[in-house]
């Protein structure tokens, strides 16, 4: 049986020092992991690079089922997990909802993998 991970608040950037630092901690380890599984689906990286590449930084779940070719049911499972891991924010705006990527909280995931990455 597959070991469960526990639940975590991943609402917040993960804040932590970084891995290049020295061995970190079981807890800021799991942040780390648990945020790194939520975007380690290929789809999940197409949704992230249709946001990112959006003219006005955001968009609706039923564009992405229509350029990414899926159901917006299946769209809209990856984007609760991008939520979940803090990296994407949604706001309903009348009956639709809205969907953009949190640039904070991937900034501070690539801190985490190289502080170097950002300067």
């Amino acid at each position: 049986m597959p070991k469960t991970l526990p639940v975590i608040d991943m609402s917040a950037p993960v804040c932590c020092a970084p891995v290049a630092a020295g061995p970190i901690s079981d807890d800021d380890a799991l942040a780390v992991a648990m945020r790194l599984k939520a975007i380690a689906d290929p789809v999940r990286v197409k949704i992230m690079s249709y946001l990112f590449s959006s003219p006005t930084g955001e968009t609706t779940s039923g564009d992405l089922a229509v350029v990414l070719s899926l159901s917006e049911s299946t769209v809209s499972h990856h984007l609760g997990q991008l939520r979940n891991a803090g990296l994407v924010t949604s706001d309903r705006r009348g009956m639709n909802v809205f969907h953009r990527v949190k640039p904070e909280a991937l900034q501070a995931l690539c801190v985490v993998l190289d502080p170097n990455c950002c300067t």
